[in-house]
């Protein structure tokens, strides 16, 4: 389940209160009407005297279900429940990544982010004409290939360095932008446009070629046995919050099976 901010907590501690208060009274007046009618004109008099005088009383003497609903009404009147300080932060190491280790040492990009640049580039430029990365609004999205390098970021990071905090604190952005631009970069990549785009059938030719190496580099009888297939355990930090028991491995971790087919032709590569 998500985490809920102690502002939420309260609101809904507050809101059980109300509705708990509000029954309560509501019982106690009808009871209280019940036993008038079965009174005397005399004590009927009287008691609708004192119930008009606790109606009159009741702004000098408020009832709990209203000083409740004060309560809910000055908790709303602020966004945060707690004083707000900022956190001194800056860009410069998103900067340094994507202006000078990507040119200069791709090793290092590519430990930040798991991929070269080349394939950086790559994706960026399928990704960029995405409807998501595109709106109306007068404040624009940050540039895609930060986007991209944010959620590259969390994603190639265990346990505490792929937090929404750590992740924030070294792109230098706010702790909602985060799984902003995440979602952002998942939802481009699981799109229709994309899928077509990255994955595809090998043509005629493409198949041909890598039959024709099979039967060069094995033998002739494994000419048709020109794909490969192979996958590996992508580890999770923690049990998914949804159907976290299929996600248990053979290992006794939480992981992603991931598998990849491709042409045995690649493999001189």
């Amino acid at each position: 389940m998500p985490n809920k901010s102690h502002r939420t907590m309260a609101a809904d501690a507050l809101h059980q209160a109300f509705l708990v208060n509000l029954i309560a009274e509501t019982e106690a007046q009808l009871y209280e009407e019940g036993s008038e009618s079965e009174h005397s004109s005399r004590a009927s008099s009287h008691s609708s005297a004192n119930l008009s005088f606790s109606f009159s009383s009741d702004e000098s003497l408020p009832t709990t279900s209203d000083a409740i609903l004060e309560t809910l009404g000055q908790l709303y009147s602020k966004r945060y429940l707690n004083p707000r300080q900022d956190i001194n932060k800056d860009g410069q190491q998103l900067h340094l990544l994507l202006h000078n280790y990507k040119f200069n040492r791709p090793d290092i990009f590519r430990s930040y982010l798991r991929i070269g640049p080349g394939c950086f580039d790559d994706l960026v430029n399928v990704l960029k004409d995405d409807p998501v990365f595109h709106n109306n609004s007068n404040n624009p999205q940050m540039p895609i290939d930060e986007q991209l390098a944010i959620t590259l970021f969390r994603f190639g990071h265990y346990g505490n360095a792929a937090s929404i905090l750590k992740v924030a604190l070294w792109a230098g952005v706010g702790y909602g932008t985060v799984p902003l631009v995440t979602n952002r970069v998942l939802k481009a990549t699981c799109s229709e446009r994309f899928r077509r785009s990255t994955l595809s059938w090998s043509s005629p030719q493409a198949k041909e070629a890598a039959k024709a190496w099979v039967q060069d580099a094995s033998c002739p009888a494994w000419r048709d046995g020109w794909l490969m297939v192979d996958g590996t355990l992508v580890p999770l930090f923690m049990c998914p919050g949804f159907f976290g028991n299929t996600f248990f491995d053979r290992k006794s971790n939480y992981s992603l099976n991931v598998q990849v087919m491709f042409h045995l032709l690649l493999l001189q590569y």
